[in-house]
């Protein structure tokens, strides 16, 4: 009797040990389960707050060029590629202009120019691009921010065929400082020189200069508008 009371004890011990042991193995699986969970949170919501705060950021007259000082060191890339309804081309921006360089790869990736137009036509002159009178355009820059560029004209820079440079704003300017959102192409063989102390070139198109010409031919109205729109369909950083 003595012995079956004594099996039937290590019986239930062994039954015991085995459930605790599993249980364990239970409750740290569900601790490390949860845990990821919480790493994942934690993750999405930092990523949440990083989207707000680039959103919520705007640039202005005070911080514009202290940002653009910043942003233009982390930059391992200095091409850009238009694409049009009429065709693409690729614009190599310069080194040494590094506020306009920045400007005009920080909207790039922004997606400014998308959907954008060549809204000014100049027969054998320029074409110039960056605006639009789509809505979506203005509540892009509102966006983005309000600000101007200052002029940088003495980087050895000339105003050649091809030449990618930034137009001055049309609010009273007396100091020419740069309208951020826009840019034009000089056409004018071999170049148009007598701009070169007024605007500030950051550029040149290194292929796909057939496509600024055909721009260039279509007809125009008054104002120097094309008849036909022609869209700046994507606009790309190179790697």
């Amino acid at each position: 009797m003595r012995s079956l009371i004594f099996y039937i004890f290590l019986f239930i011990t062994i039954i015991t040990f085995a459930s605790c042991k599993d249980t364990a193995k239970k409750v740290d699986g569900t601790t490390s389960k949860q845990r990821t969970i919480t790493d994942t949170i934690k993750n999405t919501e930092k990523e949440v707050l990083k989207d707000e705060q680039e959103k919520a950021f705007e640039l202005t007259e005070d911080n514009a060029i202290d940002f653009f000082f910043n942003y233009e060191k982390t930059l391992k890339s200095n091409k850009v590629k238009i694409t049009t309804n009429l065709g693409s081309f690729t614009i190599e921006l310069f080194d040494n202009v590094p506020y306009h360089r920045a400007n005009f790869i920080y909207l790039t990736e922004k997606g400014y120019f998308n959907y954008t137009q060549f809204h000014r036509v100049v027969k054998n002159f320029i074409i110039q691009g960056g605006n639009s009178d789509d809505a979506k355009t203005g509540k892009k820059r509102t966006d983005i921010g309000r600000y101007l560029l200052p002029p940088d004209t003495r980087k050895g820079h000339k105003h050649h065929r091809g030449t990618v440079s930034m137009p001055s704003s049309e609010l009273d300017n007396p100091h020419m400082l740069a309208s951020p959102f826009e840019f034009f192409i000089v056409v004018t063989d071999p170049g148009s020189y007598h701009l070169d102390d007024e605007y500030t070139p950051f550029g040149r198109v290194i292929e796909g200069m057939n496509v600024v010409d055909k721009i260039n031919n279509v007809p125009v109205e008054k104002g120097d508008w094309p008849l036909q729109n022609i869209y700046i369909e994507k606009a790309e950083v190179l790697e």
